[in-house]
């Protein structure tokens, strides 16, 4: 076991697309976000890379993009923003004791090239043509956030670090309508318009709260396929655009069950998360992370497609809410995630064995590994955890 650290200076570095925390949908930067703030009650000095509009206090930010790329609708190249991030945090790197990148496949260039251990994480899916050639030779500090994401490439030294929230902030308990709820965004794979078809079969009105990407083909999909079926589906089905924070949750709270039938393998799925801690059954396609998330017939109810889904949403009714919100408050909060990750941060610095920290429901914090070589090893001789050399920086 590996001795939880203190007082490390940590880099958080987070894609240019979205702030940090988003104002409305953003996944990665709400982990950045919640991560960052729990190592800071922890005592770590936490510096975060992200867009100038972000606000991360009381961590120091270091601007990447003046303004989140997605919500500003850039047009400018978005990989070039990608790699102008990497260049400023291996400008800064001697700073920091261990530097954790979001940036997708942005983070693996940066951990060959960086002088101090690097943990990336993917947030994204991982089977991809190019994924396999990137990932060979990749090294312990690698992170999936689920088994069924690290399960793609079992070559690799994954450790597995499911996704927190801060979940016993979501509502519940108020009044609740008759209507299902969609939340995510306006893509293929997300299955927005398979769920407007669920809605429709189920003879129950249909909430949307999603954002249209900022890719060609997202915005083609949203005039083309989106809007059409949306005016099709008439007064039953109403589209929210982007909620902010309070509006979303409010939303999953008054809902009877979330749909999430899309059919693209999700890495993790934060919506999954927050519905069942707002108490709101959750009916979904048995696809990638989600049945890691999802207890069939405790919190929702699992089908193979839309004429399925809608013939079992009934099911959902008698489901203890109470007891959905209970269970994944305790299994999926931020705090459990930061104990695995500054376990990862320690094992990445050669810290010394020692008991591992205790999440605070009192429950061990442990780390998944998995791969053929993502086993624990002993610290090497003598190595110790490097402390702070420096003052922090605007504060």
């Amino acid at each position: 076991m590996i001795a939880a650290p203190r007082g490390l200076r940590i880099a958080q570095v987070a894609p240019p697309l979205e702030r940090v925390p988003p104002e409305a949908y953003g996944g990665t930067e709400r982990i950045v976000d919640e991560l960052t703030r729990e190592l800071v009650r922890r005592g770590h000095e936490v510096t975060v890379f992200a867009s100038g509009d972000s606000e991360v206090a009381p961590a120091r930010h270091v601007a990447t993009v003046p303004q989140a790329l997605r919500p500003a609708n850039s047009k400018d190249d978005v990989p070039a923003w990608f790699a102008a991030t990497t260049d400023a945090v291996l400008r800064e790197q001697d700073a920091f004791d261990v530097i954790h990148s979001h940036l997708e496949w942005w983070s693996l260039p940066l951990a060959r090239s960086a002088r101090v251990p690097v943990v990336s994480t993917f947030h994204g899916r991982l089977d991809l043509p190019f994924s396999t050639r990137l990932l060979a030779g990749a090294k312990e500090g690698v992170v999936a956030i689920s088994r069924h994401q690290a399960s793609v490439h079992p070559e690799v030294p994954w450790t597995v670090v499911h996704n927190g929230l801060s979940l016993a902030r979501m509502p519940f308990g108020g009044q609740r309508s008759e209507a299902f709820c969609f939340v995510g965004r306006v893509d293929p794979e997300k299955g927005i318009v398979e769920a407007i078809d669920i809605a429709l079969r189920a003879g129950r009105p249909l909430r949307i709260a999603a954002k249209v990407g900022v890719m060609p083909a997202q915005r083609a999909y949203d005039d083309e396929v989106f809007r059409p079926a949306l005016r099709r589906a008439g007064s039953s089905v109403e589209y929210l655009g982007e909620l902010a924070p309070t509006d979303r949750d409010r939303l999953f709270a008054e809902s009877y069950a979330t749909l999430m039938p899309g059919p693209w393998p999700e890495p993790f799925g934060l919506v999954a998360i927050e519905s069942l801690a707002a108490g709101t059954p959750v009916v979904a396609r048995r696809v990638g992370a989600l049945p890691e998330i999802i207890r069939e017939g405790i919190d929702g109810v699992f089908g193979d497609d839309a004429m399925e889904l809608a013939f079992l949403s009934d099911r959902v009714t008698g489901l203890d809410r109470a007891a959905i919100r209970a269970r994944v408050i305790e299994r999926f909060s931020a705090e459990r995630m930061a104990d695995r990750y500054e376990e990862l941060y320690a094992r990445m610095l050669g810290a010394p064995a020692g008991p591992q920290p205790r999440s605070p429901s009192g429950e061990r914090a442990m780390l998944q590994p998995v791969g053929r070589t993502a086993r624990r090893e002993e610290p090497r001789a003598g190595a110790r955890l490097r402390r702070p050399a420096m003052e922090s920086q605007g504060r």
